[in-house]
């Protein structure tokens, strides 16, 4: 099978996908952006989202984030943005994802947690009897500080019986040393919740690891710095640590091109298949959709262009499931599922 072929694509968008690194404010549409301001009595062509939605670098993208994000400010907003990203997700044939909400901004700007959490969680309940399970990851900015990310860290416990499962961390990567948020960390894991970091993303490969031994990251989000560590890639391999890989995304930012020490990067050059081939658990994701123009149909084509097969995508996409953050249980009914549905488009 050609790698690039109609059928190859129509064959992966007709598996069942999970998908773990996914910002539900990243997936606000550039008509969403223009619906959103004009709610708020602000009039933004659409012209000027295209132009926000391109970046030269990554700072550039979290002014742009922080932008769109402007316009999110009641619950009916929030249940607005969820509603669009379920629609993509069931597009896509996703059927479950566990979605990054930016709560360091919902605090940030002093509005309701909780009422904006309650629509966002009606919003995945309806999605449920659609096909698409949806869990919720409550995000740490960074650049906040340490008592903001505390403050987060409390709401994710509080708010767990809704589906929050993992505080997570964000923003400006360089802003702080990973070792300052241990409290934060430490109030989640005794909450009950599990543990997420991006990390190696616009940082060195030793952020990874302080990720990981002084915040007990579970994943990794991006993680491309390990590209420059070839013993840190075995370290992560040998001890199971999934790294969210979005390459479309290392482009827009230019994150890949930083580790790369380039002016500007070609996707070609993404460690992605690198990291597979070297067993790493690899969870190929989209991270801020549709900020970067993409969906996870067209992540997994373009692990295609960078050399895997179709085997080696079809078993990409399996473990995502493997990586989430589900009961045994729960795992062993999606992926008997995903096993199924592989076998009978003779992906196997």
């Amino acid at each position: 099978m050609a790698t690039n072929s109609p059928s190859q694509k129509t064959l992966l968008a007709a598996l069942p996908k999970a998908e773990l690194h996914l910002h539900l404010e990243g997936s606000i549409a550039p008509a969403t952006a223009v619906a959103l301001a004009a709610r708020h009595g602000v009039t933004v062509p659409l012209e000027e989202v295209a132009t926000r939605y391109s970046y030269r670098d990554f700072l550039g993208f979290l002014e742009a984030f922080k932008w769109v994000t402007s316009f999110v400010r009641e619950p009916a907003d929030y249940a607005l943005i969820t509603e669009g990203l379920v629609y993509e997700l069931l597009r896509q044939n996703v059927v479950y994802a566990e979605v990054i909400v930016s709560c360091g901004i919902i605090l940030r700007r002093q509005q309701d947690v909780e009422a904006s959490f309650a629509a966002i969680h009606e919003v995945g309940e309806h999605a449920r009897e659609r096909g698409l399970r949806l869990q919720w990851i409550f995000d740490v900015t960074r650049q906040f500080g340490v008592e903001a990310a505390e403050d987060v860290a409390r709401w994710a416990v509080k708010l767990r019986p809704g589906g929050v499962v993992a505080l997570g961390m964000g923003g400006d990567e360089l802003a702080f040393p990973a070792e300052d948020f241990r409290k934060a960390y430490d109030i989640a894991r005794g909450g009950g919740l599990h543990s997420l970091v991006h990390a190696g993303e616009v940082g060195g490969p030793e952020s990874i690891r302080d990720a990981i031994e002084f915040l007990g990251a579970e994943r990794i989000g991006h993680g491309i710095a390990a590209m420059r560590d070839p013993a840190l890639i075995d370290w992560l391999a040998a001890r199971g640590i999934p790294i969210e890989n979005c390459p479309t995304s290392n482009i827009c930012t230019g994150a890949l091109a930083r580790q790369l020490g380039k002016a500007e990067a070609s996707i070609h050059e993404h460690p992605l298949p690198v990291f597979f081939r070297k067993d790493l658990r690899v969870v190929l994701s989209t991270d801020d959709p549709a900020m970067f123009h993409t969906d996870l149909v067209s992540e997994y084509e373009i692990a295609g262009r960078l050399g895997l097969s179709t085997a080696e995508i079809v078993r990409m996409a399996r473990m995502s499931f493997e990586a989430a953050f589900l009961s045994l249980e729960e795992k062993r009914e999606m992926l008997q599922t995903f096993d199924a549905q592989a076998a009978s488009l003779g992906l196997e």
